[in-house]
């Protein structure tokens, strides 16, 4: 499965350079609003340092790491819930992703234009919730409408329904994000079948100078203050670094100029994998003398839907799972080896997928 996160912010937060930083797209980046009208989609490899060691041991033709897609998705403004700027393409943008990437400005340049002349990320990220939960109001408002109307002529489920959707609808109301919300399982289904905007997960991007990238600054901390009783995380990155990096060719430079930085990683990195924690994703591995791959499930798949993941006959025919754990791998350094210690376990349907297994399924077509 390819996840897929929109990057949200007012204009010139950094969107579009971070964009091209993390995808080495060529988005228009530009000093003023609606430099990207269309949402642009990359494509980011998710860097995995077990990829790296199962081709060592496998030595195959091919290794196919798992991907992440970003969407752009330009500039929000006040306003968007009604239509202002291109408020109603955006937020339609926003609403097939998976998880949001909202950036916020946290660092000062008076060549960089700020949408609302000051910089203050707290007061940026309010505007766009706003936006996003008038959105979702007008669609609860819709929603609740027409259970009333199904509830008059006698619908038995939409008399039920109706009371979730006046609760949700009043709690959200009062200023609460769909993904805030405590909600009884009826409610939560009502919730999930609406897709609202702030039901999805949140991941803050604090886009920092390059002297703050480790640290932060006043203006994150007084963002992450902000923030500290939302269900989201928090990272910092330096959009005008990641921009650096990507232009060195050279591995070794990559590693010279982020020690420089005081960094250990580039922030995509860290990015990729904060969006995993948010979206509760695991990584599973097939390895053959073809190819070593990774793939992504949910935590909690069990062995057929995880072999379905790679082709729908395998999840259909499942007969069982041949599980080895990635540290049995490494440590035995081949799959022989591994049967022979009996570190190779025959799993059947139940079978909970782990992070870092490497899985062999067979199966009846």
């Amino acid at each position: 499965m390819a996840l897929q996160c929109g990057i949200v912010g007012l204009p010139n937060v950094g969107k579009s350079t971070l964009f091209n930083a993390l995808t080495a797209a060529k988005a228009l980046s530009a000093n003023y609003p609606f430099a990207t009208k269309d949402p642009n989609v990359g494509i980011i490899t998710v860097p995995d340092a077990r990829l790296d060691q199962l081709k060592e041991i496998v030595l195959p033709q091919q290794v196919v790491p798992t991907v992440v897609e970003i969407v752009d998705i330009a500039g929000l403004i006040k306003g968007a819930s009604q239509g202002e700027g291109l408020g109603n393409q955006f937020l339609a943008n926003i609403r097939e992703v998976n998880a949001i990437l909202h950036v916020v400005r946290c660092f000062e340049n008076d060549n960089i234009i700020h949408v609302d002349g000051k910089v203050d990320p707290v007061q940026d990220k309010e505007i766009i919730d706003t936006e996003l939960l008038l959105k979702d109001i007008d669609t609860l408002n819709k929603r609740v409408e027409k259970l009333k109307k199904n509830a008059k002529s006698g619908d038995k489920e939409a008399t039920r329904q109706l009371e979730n959707g006046k609760y949700i609808l009043a709690q959200m109301e009062e200023g609460q994000a769909a993904r805030t919300l405590s909600l009884s399982k009826d409610q939560q289904e009502l919730l999930n079948a609406m897709m609202l905007l702030t039901a999805k997960p949140v991941l803050y991007v604090c886009n920092v100078d390059e002297n703050s990238v480790v640290s932060g600054n006043e203006l994150t901390r007084k963002f992450q203050e902000s923030v500290k009783d939302e269900k989201a995380g928090v990272i910092l990155i330096s959009a005008e670094i990641e921009s650096e990096i990507i232009q060195l060719d050279d591995e070794e430079e990559r590693m010279m100029f982020l020690e420089e930085m005081d960094l250990k990683e580039p922030g995509v990195n860290r990015l990729i994998r904060a969006s995993y924690e948010l979206l509760d994703l695991i990584t599973y591995f097939t390895a053959g003398e073809k190819e070593v791959r990774a793939w992504t499930v949910l935590r909690g798949t069990k062995a057929p839907q995880a072999a379905g993941v790679i082709h729908t006959d395998f999840e259909e025919g499942f007969i069982r799972a041949e599980v080895i754990a990635y540290d049995d791998y490494v440590k035995y350094g081949s799959e022989a080896a591994v049967k022979e210690a009996g570190k190779m376990a025959v799993e059947g349907k139940e079978y909970v997928v782990q992070d870092g297994d490497v899985m062999h399924f067979r199966f009846n077509v």
